[in-house]
């Protein structure tokens, strides 16, 4: 059960090729240089689908499709809590306007990735689904 008390966030594990869609953040400060799965909150009248999709619309001029959730959540502080999910592009190519740097990452390379914590819980079973 999700804490209503909690801002949820959401992030995007887009896959293709057998590589997963990586993006380096420029902000704040004491998360700069680190990857995440690029995404966002999701506003009180959307669902965290249309959220994503929105979200990456926004930070990457691609658009998306998701199909289906990562088990789990991950807490991010007192405040927030982040859900990922896994998709596919399904319109464009991303091209970062919030972050400096993006990658496509193979399974055999994801622990070779400075991720933030909050996203480290989703890659065991993102490695699962990469692989199968």
């Amino acid at each position: 059960m999700t804490d209503p008390t909690r801002t949820h966030v959401v992030g995007a594990a887009i896959v293709r090729d057998g590589a997963v869609f990586a993006a380096r953040r420029t902000s704040p400060a004491e998360l700069a240089g680190r990857w995440e799965f690029p995404g966002g909150k999701v506003e009180p009248d959307e669902s965290p689908e249309e959220a994503l999709v929105r979200e990456i619309a926004e930070e990457l001029g691609c658009r998306i499709e998701v199909t289906g959730w990562l088990p789990g959540k991950a807490l991010i502080g007192e405040t927030h809590e982040l859900w990922v999910a896994c998709a596919v592009l399904v319109e464009g190519e991303p091209a970062p306007t919030e972050h400096d740097h993006v990658r496509w990452v193979g399974p055999d390379e994801l622990d070779d990735v400075d991720w933030l914590e909050p996203d480290r819980p989703f890659l065991p079973a993102l490695r699962g689904r990469m692989i199968s």
